[in-house]
């Protein structure tokens, strides 16, 4: 069946039972036409985001509220469509919802990221000089929420084979996060000089205070907010969170994959299983989240829909 069979035979089931769908029918044709001219034969999460990411010219609606409308429509066509064929997939709710109001991230270059480890290292008082550096730095290496990292035990953190065990994060399932060998080896000589440490150890945490304490929150995003000032990142108008590192940690991940031309719908399931994220849609928010992305995914979209036109 073609496309537009597809759409018409969605369309009339769901009058059927009782929706009018006018404006649906009008976005769904379009879709259609786009599916078609792509020579697309599946429906994909990524190419949903990115045909309704990009809008026509002349909309006057907010594009936030316009791409939402075009998602809802597109939402229930994938899942009519992944019910007669598992292989489409449904986006997931939230996508551009504009009941949701989330941050701008700040994405971190690679030498500000250095530039903060770097100043972490001159901070005063107990063992902050030595523990704020890794710290930080695994945020950065990993995409960890900084509760996961504050949460690690040293039985939690093998050394030896490069994995964290997440079992107190977000998310209700414990999952492995494996590591860079760097980041390894700088978790390994943390651990080595915190247990060269003489005075008081009162517990399992891995990361730990100048009394032998799991790290504080609030002490913690203190130093970090120290750290950024002191790298010349934290102004009056800027203040860069410590969630940002894990912000900066997915969209270089996108960013990579999209550059190296790999199947970026394929792989977001494994981002999100590394990250956490319990609900996928935490996920492909970056896509429209980060201008860079969306332009990536633009991209992408017009590449197909010109070979598209070639090919028809």
């Amino acid at each position: 069946m073609t496309w537009d069979e597809n759409v018409a035979d969605y369309l009339r089931l769901r009058r059927q039972l009782g929706a009018s769908l006018l404006w649906h029918e009008h976005l769904l044709r379009q879709f259609a036409n786009h599916l078609a001219e792509a020579t697309l034969e599946i429906i994909t999460v990524t190419e949903a985001i990115a045909w309704c990411s990009v809008l026509p010219a002349g909309v006057t609606t907010a594009p936030a509220t316009r791409a939402s409308t075009r998602m809802s429509a597109v939402r229930g066509f994938a899942s009519y469509m992944h019910a007669l064929n598992p292989r489409h997939e449904v986006p997931p709710r939230g996508i551009f919802a504009s009941r949701v109001h989330r941050l701008t991230p700040y994405i971190y270059t690679s030498a500000e990221i250095t530039a903060v480890i770097h100043a972490a290292t001159t901070l005063e008082r107990g063992s902050r000089a030595q523990t704020y550096p890794v710290l930080f730095a695994l945020l950065a290496a990993t995409g960890l929420r900084v509760g996961e990292a504050l949460a690690l035990d040293r039985d939690t953190a093998d050394m030896e084979a490069g994995v964290l065990l997440i079992s107190r994060g977000k998310g209700r399932d414990p999952r492995l996060v494996p590591l860079h060998p760097t980041t390894t080896a700088a978790l390994g000589g943390y651990a080595r000089w915190r247990d060269e440490q003489k005075g008081p150890y009162r517990g399992t945490a891995f990361f730990i205070d100048s009394d032998g304490d799991r790290l504080d929150y609030m002490n913690v995003r203190h130093a970090f907010a120290q750290s950024t000032t002191i790298a010349g990142l934290r102004t009056a108008s800027q203040r860069p969170r410590m969630h940002d590192l894990r912000h900066t940690f997915a969209v270089n991940t996108l960013l990579g994959w999209y550059r190296d031309g790999a199947d970026v719908a394929a792989k977001m399931p494994a981002l999100s299983i590394y990250l956490g994220h319990s609900d996928p849609a935490n996920t492909y928010w970056y896509l429209s989240a980060v201008p860079e992305l969306l332009a990536h995914a633009a991209t992408r979209l017009g590449r197909v829909s010109a070979l598209g036109q070639v090919g028809s």
